[in-house]
């Protein structure tokens, strides 16, 4: 039997209804179909990582600045490289030209 999988949304939910107290854990469980000691379980490891919702935002949003500055930085280098590819390119086409040569296809299906 393969293991079951909750998205985070319905955790926080059900482990929210627990911490409101108005029904025993049991009976959370058991209108949720799902084990007590599982329950006892999220509502643990909600509880140890409530605080850090308050401080990893600014950490997270840190993270995401610094790999979206990564990525542009990476962007800008690969575009740099394909308009030097492109001008070198063009630059042998002309001396092909010059020259009164055919300009070869570089198909690489055909190598």
């Amino acid at each position: 039997m393969a293991k079951k999988t909750y998205s985070a949304a319905f955790k926080a939910k059900v482990v929210l209804e627990v911490l409101q107290e108005e029904q025993e854990l049991s009976a959370i469980a058991t209108k949720y179909n799902l084990n007590p000691n599982m329950l006892r379980n999220w509502k643990k490891e909600f509880l140890e990582k409530a605080a850090s919702v308050f401080e990893t935002s600014t950490k997270a949003e840190k993270d995401a600045r610094r790999k979206e500055a990564a990525l542009k930085k990476r962007n800008d280098q690969m575009l740099k490289t394909i308009g030097q590819l492109t001008i070198e390119r063009d630059y042998l086409q002309w001396c092909f030209r010059e020259v009164g040569l055919p300009i070869p296809e570089l198909d690489p299906k055909k190598e």
